[in-house]
């Protein structure tokens, strides 16, 4: 009886320290108090260009953004190409992968907390001699069948086995947010290239027309000169300056390659299977009224935030985990079994055990103190690294609002030199051809809207991507899309 009470009393004290668990408790870091992404006010909304992409575009601060933001382009064929992008891109599917593989690690570490059963059987035909008991030269040939079921379960008591589910749950988050940042970093890109290959056709489409004019001068000059009213040293120069021009061409046309074999490899192809489609500046438009993530609700939207939360999380469980190591150890056990030399599960055949054990280790060399505080450094270190994630983000997001500020402005002033340089070479053709202006003159107008007209592409092409630049900044949406929570 006093052992039977002995065993209630342990059980109890056991159930009631199951509940304890050491180590910290995480607390999610509070979000920046700042107020704004830079250290002046921003203007509501960009200076405007009378061009294609030179449209004013509005700041409102607090507005949601869509999970599907491109589609803010209007441009069907964008939206065609980011669907194929999604459905197969490698780093997609990799990520995919390693959200499953985590959650699956999760549940595994949750069968910690159950106790394990097992069964066995087993049958042996032994032969055995009586001559060492003194009865002769003879033997005894029988069976052996046994059958047993084994409990064990370690308790649970100073929650070690709670804080390595916690640890793997926040892995598992880390890996749906790692999966956010891939889905995010996928679909800028699929804009991005578009919209550089878009500039690139732009640029070419402008060097072709340049040189459409040089080639056309230089035929003029040819006539003159055959006619006696031009030099040689003319003709020569104009020539020089039209293969120059032509020379830049190669260039652009292979950043244009390029640009299209990146967006087959985005798209999970190979750079032959490339769809037709092609982009063009004017087949896009540009966005005007952009959302602005206030800026302490960042840290919520941007997954890069919220996966290396996601890692400092797990590495306070760790510490728990290194914790409880360095306590005493419970375990029960219980096994039920049945042997006979004949069948088995018959009256008297039946043995049973039942046992507990407790373990507190004394001296292991400073091992699990030291793996302790290799837990905690884990902890400052992933400490560090959300901090310097949260700055870097909000540097994103300051960067692209100044990008798009400045872009506006540099395209309203762009457009204006080169409008300025087109009038400019008109006159220079003008008078050129009417004898009072100089060679030299028009040669100069000529080279001075070249760079004028390819920069004002460039220009333009700026303000689509940076405003690509700023919904990645501020974390794309994803929380607005409906397969995030099947993810």
């Amino acid at each position: 009886m006093r052992r039977a009470h002995s065993a209630l009393t342990l059980a109890a004290s056991a159930a009631l320290l199951v509940g304890c668990e050491v180590g910290p408790d995480f607390q999610r870091p509070a979000a920046p108090q700042a107020t704004g992404y830079t250290p002046e006010p921003l203007p509501s909304s960009t200076a405007a260009a009378d061009t294609h992409g030179g449209e004013a575009q509005l700041l409102i601060a607090g507005r949601d953004i869509p999970g599907d933001w491109w589609a803010l382009y209007r441009s069907p064929a964008l939206n065609a190409l980011i669907e194929d992008a999604i459905k197969a891109n490698p780093n997609l599917d990799a990520a995919r992968a390693a959200l499953r593989q985590a959650h699956e690690l999760e549940l595994a570490g949750v069968g910690a907390l159950f106790p394990t059963v097992s069964a066995g059987a087993s049958a042996t035909r032994e032969k055995e001699s009586l001559a060492g008991f003194g009865l002769g030269a003879s033997s005894s040939i029988f069976s052996v069948n046994s059958a047993s079921l084994t409990v064990d379960y370690a308790l649970d008591i100073f929650g070690g086995t709670r804080r390595n589910i916690e640890s793997l749950a926040a892995e598992t988050e880390f890996e749906r947010f790692e999966l956010e940042a891939t889905y995010l970093s996928l679909t800028a890109n699929v804009v991005t290239a578009a919209v550089a290959e878009a500039s690139l056709r732009g640029q070419i489409a402008a060097t072709q027309q340049i040189i459409d004019i040089e080639s056309q001068e230089l035929e003029r000059l040819n006539r003159d000169f055959a006619a006696g009213a031009a030099n040689n040293t003319a003709v020569l120069q104009q020539a020089a300056t039209l293969a120059q021009t032509r020379a830049t061409l190669p260039p652009l046309e292979k950043a244009l390659a390029q640009t299209r074999d990146l967006l087959a490899v985005l798209l999970g192809r190979l750079p032959s299977d490339m769809p037709a489609t092609e982009f063009a500046l004017a087949d896009l438009e540009l966005p005007q009224e952009l959302p602005l993530t206030l800026p302490s609700l960042l840290v919520e939207q941007r997954p890069d935030i919220r996966a290396a939360e996601a890692q400092l999380h797990a590495a306070s469980a760790q510490i728990g985990v290194a914790t409880a190591n360095m306590l005493p150890q419970l375990s029960l056990s219980g096994s039920l079994s049945t042997i006979s030399t004949g069948a088995i599960f018959q009256p008297g055949t039946g043995v049973w055990s039942l046992g507990g054990s407790l373990v507190q280790p004394l001296f292991e060399g400073g091992t699990l103190l030291h793996r302790k505080r290799a837990t905690e450094a884990a902890f400052d270190q992933a400490a560090a690294q959300y901090r310097q994630t949260v700055l870097t983000a909000f540097q994103n997001v300051a960067d692209s609002l100044r990008a798009l500020e400045l872009d506006a402005d540099a395209l309203n002033a762009q457009l204006a030199a080169e409008r300025a340089a087109a009038d400019s070479l008109t006159v220079a053709r003008r008078q050129f051809e009417l004898g009072s202006g100089t060679y030299l003159t028009l040669l100069n107008a000529e080279q001075t809207y070249q760079q004028a007209h390819i920069t004002l592409v460039e220009a333009q092409a700026a303000r689509f991507s940076d405003t690509a630049a700023l919904f990645q900044a501020l974390g794309g949406g994803w929380w607005n899309r409906t397969d995030f929570a099947s993810r």
